[in-house]
């Protein structure tokens, strides 16, 4: 791919940057008062969630409603300005983050292009903005009621409320004519003025199965854009170009490409248009996967190297012990069935509307039923997001068909068909439609659903995760990919923790001690459950771990964290169908946890045993992110320790005050004490933040370091610069380590030169007399302090 001068793609590329969630309570005047405190902490680039005109009430920016025009309820354009120039003023960026996919039309009135459409129908100017299939009659907008009469009833509660359809708080257009001629408002008026509309408003349940537009997965009030039309494109991007062409902007991360007709086609539209921008991506990659080297963009948005990252500190040993705690619980141990089954769930429930529409362009020799099932099934195979047919990129779809017939030769005939079709015509609707839904089938089967049930051990389970990889056995692995990564995408953006993220990067730092533990771990868990466990298995195992990587906790977000969890999981209860009786017990069980004081004194024994060696893996993981290839990103308030669970639970206000005041005393002088201030994480973060942003030319290439002696394994590291002038040393396995006598004369062979540690300010290793010599450092001497070492070479 692109590492950063090829495809159109020039400077700008920030040293890192900082993720800042604006929402009502923390808008652009807020972000711009945390300004100081970036700078000095060593951030280069403030990188916002979207900021373009949202959804009344929105609390994350991704339901934008008008594209040109900044949000209103994060305080308008003159607010945005001064962020700009307090940025400019600090020598600081500023990336923003863009939502092409998709517009909100869960208010139409908010949306000016939705509620013309609603207005005027096929006959709009906009109306081919959005991705409807006009062909299937009015546009049906599943609002409405249903008892279990089809949303029959709810017909009856609709109203006029002046020139506008009334049902309860939404309101909708009258086409022009369209009212009762004698201004009635009697039921059977409004009925009939309901029947001349455009659209239809139809019961909810019929978003998943009838809808005929195209929506973010299988969220209705989120229509796609079809940005792939240029005269869409313009107008989606207007006011972002504004600010590009201003000189306001300087990077632009992209959400779900995926989702969009051709995601390649969109790059190229967008790198011409922004030929100065850092570009980055949200593409979920699999193990092994590249982006297509026709995307003129720098990379990612990271969870490849939060997969790679999180594999140094899980220890392999644990699988055993933990795979079979799931097993006698009854919980799925195998990723690929289990996932498989979930993506073919998605396929022909939630997604059922656009399996329907991509089916219904088979000819009639499959029966359509035949050709809807094959469909379902052919998506649900895809081994990865999708393929990228217009850039060359058939493999996925190629491996899809063969798996497809593998698992379900009764459906031969509609397989062999449909390769046919995607032969004749690899460009056109059939390909792009189904290549664009294997990835929501993909995101909704595995990981809003598998991913809630594959919970043996549950860091694994993240955004662009493998379960099936437990750990790595030898650090080379994580070496390869790190320099693979620095010679082909070295501008790319890395993670550990996003606001998309399952648990944050500290979180699953904590659960992969268990691992080390596995077998206590276990034992204690099977204990635990037998007691007060929760009635449905895998949910069960999840609310142990999360318990353990998440304390201390109280009960209120335990609570909300596993209903959620409970209806992504769509085992016992679900979104669509909720189980009542299940989730009270559900809601009750973290108050019957937390009171039970004998049980609670259990949890907190593993916990304390646990949590030291936790944050022994939480700087090793920060370190090698920060230090190593690409972009790192830190995620709002993690330069602390964070325990935070998916959304909303990680997008909590954060206490910036606190952190203000520990910088203040680091920067005095205090050289912390790895405890539970969490000092020693912002110790790092402001070292290597700073080294990057005031010295980039000691982060580029990488050189794999590895250490000798009895505890070589434990060891990763790596040197980074020309000479080279900076390297990274971070402790893996440390429970392992401990109980196998320590580091036990282990070193590590340094590059040549005088080496500094500047996370303690001592000599790496100390020259001796005689002849000089290679220098060498004593893992046990190095590392006495904190678990990782942050060298710089001496004159650098």
């Amino acid at each position: 791919m692109n590492g950063g001068v090829s495809g159109g793609v020039s400077g700008g590329v920030p040293a890192s940057t900082y993720r800042l969630q604006l929402r009502s309570g923390f808008g652009l005047d807020d972000a711009a008062e945390v300004v100081d405190y970036l700078e000095r902490l060593g951030v280069d680039a403030v990188y916002t969630s979207p900021l373009l005109a949202a959804a009344p009430g929105s609390t994350h920016g991704y339901d934008v409603v008008d594209t040109g025009r900044t949000c209103d309820g994060l305080g308008g354009d003159a607010a945005r300005r001064a962020l700009v120039k307090r940025l400019r003023g600090a020598g600081m960026r500023l990336v923003v983050d863009i939502v092409p996919n998709h517009m909100s039309v869960a208010v139409p009135a908010a949306n000016p292009w939705w509620w013309d459409v609603l207005r005027l129908g096929a006959g709009s100017p906009f109306a081919h903005y959005f991705d409807i299939d006009w062909d299937r009659g009015p546009l049906l907008v599943p609002v409405l009621g249903d008892d279990g009469d089809g949303g029959a009833a709810a017909l009856a509660e609709l109203r006029l409320d002046g020139d506008r359809l009334a049902y309860y708080d939404h309101r909708f257009p009258l086409a022009p004519g369209t009212a009762p001629a004698d201004g009635s408002t009697s039921p059977d008026a409004v009925r009939a003025a309901h029947e001349r509309q455009h659209y239809r408003l139809v019961s909810w349940r019929r978003g998943n199965t009838e809808l005929n537009y195209r929506r973010f997965f299988d969220i209705t009030t989120l229509a796609a854009v079809r940005v792939e039309d240029p005269e869409v494109f313009a107008a989606a991007h207007t006011e972002i170009l504004r600010w590009v062409e201003a000189g306001e902007v300087d990077g632009l991360r992209v959400d779900h490409p995926d989702g969009l007709t051709d995601p390649g086609g969109y790059t190229r539209m967008l790198r011409a248009a922004a030929p100065g921008q850092w570009i980055v991506v949200e593409k979920i990659l699999g193990p092994g996967e590249e982006l297509p080297a026709t995307w003129p963009v720098h990379g990612t948005t990271g969870y490849d190297a939060l997969r790679d990252i999180g594999a140094v500190f899980v220890d392999p040993a644990g699988r055993d012990p933990l795979t079979a705690l799931a097993r006698r619980h009854g919980v799925p141990t195998d990723p690929e069935r289990e996932e498989y089954e979930a993506r073919l769930l998605a396929a022909t429930t939630v997604l059922c509307a656009e399996v329907r529409r991509i089916a219904r362009l088979v000819p009639p020799a499959v029966q359509s039923d035949r050709a809807e099932r094959a469909v379902a099934v052919l998506l649900a195979c895809f081994p990865v997001y999708r393929s990228y047919l217009a850039d060359g990129r058939a493999a996925p779809l190629t491996e899809a068909l063969r798996t497809a017939r593998i698992r379900h030769p009764d459906l031969a005939d509609a397989f062999d068909q449909l390769a046919a079709l995607l032969r004749a015509d690899p460009l056109g609707e059939l390909a792009e439609r189904i290549q664009q839904t294997s990835g929501m089938v993909m995101a909704k089967g595995v990981e809003d659903t598998a991913f809630y049930r594959l919970n043996a051990f549950v860091a694994l389970n993240e955004v662009g995760g493998d379960p099936a990889r437990f750990g790595l056995d030898d650090p080379a692995e994580f070496h390869r990919t790190s320099a693979a990564r620095e010679a082909a995408a070295p501008a790319t953006m890395t993670a550990l923790s996003t606001h998309d993220t399952k648990r944050s990067e500290d979180v699953r730092a904590r659960l992969a001690v268990l691992t080390e533990l596995a077998d206590e771990a276990a034992g204690a868990i099977g204990r635990w459950s037998r007691r007060t466990g929760l009635p449905e298995p895998s949910l069960d195992l999840l609310a142990w771990q999360t318990l353990l990587g998440a304390w201390p906790i109280d009960a209120d977000r335990l609570r909300g964290y596993l209903l959620k969890a409970a209806k992504e999981a769509k085992l016992a209860t679900s979104w669509i169908e909720p189980d009542t009786a299940f989730e009270e017990e559900v809601a009750a069980w973290p108050e019957r946890v937390l009171g039970d004081a004998e049980l609670v004194g259990e949890i907190e024994v593993l916990v304390e045993r646990i949590t030291p060696p936790g944050w022994s893996n939480a700087l090793g993981q920060k370190l090698l992110q920060l230090a190593g290839p690409g972009v790192p990103d830190v995620y709002q308030g993690t330069e602390l320790w964070d325990h935070s669970l998916v959304d909303p639970d990680n997008r909590r206000p954060v206490d910036y005050a606190l952190r203000r005041e520990l910088l203040d005393r680091l920067d005095a002088g205090l050289v912390p004490e790895l405890d539970a201030t969490g000092a020693a994480k912002l110790h790092l973060v402001r070292h290597v933040l700073r080294l990057r942003r005031e010295r980039p030319g000691l982060f580029t290439g990488y050189l794999p370091l590895p250490a000798d002696g009895p505890a070589a394994r434990h060891a990763v590291a790596f040197a980074r610069g020309r000479e080279p002038g900076v390297v990274a040393v971070a402790t893996r396995l440390p429970v392992g380590l401990a109980a196998s006598g320590g580091w036990r004369g282990t070193v590590l062979p340094l590059p040549p030169g005088g080496w500094t540690d500047v996370l303690t300010g001592r000599p790496a290793a100390p020259p001796g007399p005689g002849v000089p010599r290679p220098p060498v450092a004593l893992l046990a001497e190095l590392l006495d302090r904190y678990p990782v070492a942050l060298l710089v070479r001496d004159g650098a």
